[in-house]
């Protein structure tokens, strides 16, 4: 999963990455790469990407990212010969201003 309006100069930020899911159950089954972090994102609309690669085996991925920010999807991919995505999800959210306590 990755935020893709962290800022325009930063580019994505991952928020998770899970490997080696097996193809007949969910991603709980699966090994956390890197751990779930909750996007904080500013005021304003924001877009969300999840992205799903077939792995050709169990433990594909040798070269774990290392930092959350200015992740390449398509750098990661490559490197990990992981190919085109099999299926994504791209929604957006919004984050509005709360309204001040008295």
């Amino acid at each position: 999963m990755t935020f893709r309006d962290q800022m325009i100069f930063i580019s994505m930020s991952l928020n998770r990455l899970v490997t080696d899911i097996p193809g007949t159950t969910n991603a709980t089954f699966g090994k956390d790469l890197v751990g779930y972090e909750m996007p904080q994102p500013k005021i304003g609309i924001h877009r969300f990407v999840f992205l799903l690669f077939k792995q050709k085996c169990r433990k594909t991925v040798r070269n774990p990212p290392v930092s959350r920010e200015r992740f390449s999807t398509r750098k990661f991919a490559e490197e990990n010969e992981l190919g085109l995505p099999v299926a994504a999800l791209f929604f957006n959210a919004r984050r509005q201003a709360t309204a001040r306590r008295r």
